[in-house]
């Protein structure tokens, strides 16, 4: 397929086939929406089961050193994150299962198993969520941008995460893929211990992501190795700790404002 072609433009002949044990079978209903995808009314669907439960979280915040001052101190839930999502994943006109099948394709020319590289796809909430190891990050994400069936040329930058109880994999650095040829919006995902938080920095595959893996290692101290300049961006360069880990102390420093001094958080009247 030339660069400058549409989806819809496209031959079948110009199209990877699925493999077998990856293509519905007819009349399996591609179209319906996976697990978390958009209903016709455009709201999210229910959830399917396959969750994973991270933490009981207590409070409206979940603190626990007695700083919760939201007056819900007694409310407790169940934090989920959502599991792996089967076949057909849906999306419009099915395209996140298009989407899988190309790359899944494209990464197996390259002689990797693509099972090796993606450690699950995640639909939720009406959107597709590739979660990939990050020894395979960086031929993931150049395989996204240059193949001509994918093109996702543009990412708009990295978020962090810091979930404490999910075991090994404390850290997340989160991507939000665009292809400005196809019109398509997809996610990379990357976990990384609190022991070892190292994930390959991809400022040679997306340039704009310089100041965004800066931030997110400033806030949560993941190290991008390969950076250029990785130091910190917002912070003071002596500043101890990554503020918005969830282990950060939230107390200590008063808040002066016109003149009223406002207590550090642990110092605050608690409601718990």
């Amino acid at each position: 397929m030339s660069d400058d072609q549409r989806p819809e433009d496209r031959r079948p002949e110009d199209r990877r086939p699925a493999p077998e044990d990856r293509r519905p079978a007819p009349g399996d209903g591609r179209t319906a929406p996976a697990d978390g995808a958009s209903t016709p009314e455009g709201l999210p669907s229910e959830r399917g089961r396959a969750e994973e439960p991270i933490r009981v979280q207590r409070g409206m915040f979940g603190a626990n050193n007695g700083g919760d001052t939201s007056g819900y101190g007694g409310l407790v839930r169940t934090v989920n994150l959502p599991g792996a999502s089967s076949r057909p994943y849906g999306g419009p006109d099915g395209v996140f299962d298009e989407i899988a099948d190309e790359l899944e394709g494209a990464l197996e020319e390259q002689d990797l198993v693509p099972s090796y590289a993606i450690e699950k796809t995640v639909v939720d909430r009406g959107e597709l969520t590739f979660h990939v190891a990050r020894e395979h990050l960086l031929q993931v994400a150049r395989t996204l941008r240059d193949d001509p069936a994918l093109r996702f040329e543009l990412c708009t930058g990295v978020s962090g995460v810091h979930y404490p109880t999910d075991k090994g994999r404390e850290l997340h650095a989160v991507y939000h893929l665009r292809s400005l040829t196809h019109g398509r919006l997809i996610r990379l995902e990357v976990s990384a211990p609190d022991a070892d938080p190292h994930v390959p920095s991809l400022v040679t595959v997306y340039p704009t992501n310089d100041w965004h893996e800066r931030e997110t290692y400033d806030f949560f101290g993941l190290i991008f190795d390969g950076h250029p300049a990785l130091t910190r961006i917002m912070m003071p360069d002596d500043w101890q700790g990554f503020p918005q880990r969830k282990d950060y102390p939230l107390g200590g420093i008063p808040v002066e404002y016109k003149g009223a001094q406002i207590p550090a958080p642990d110092q605050r009247r608690s409601y718990s």
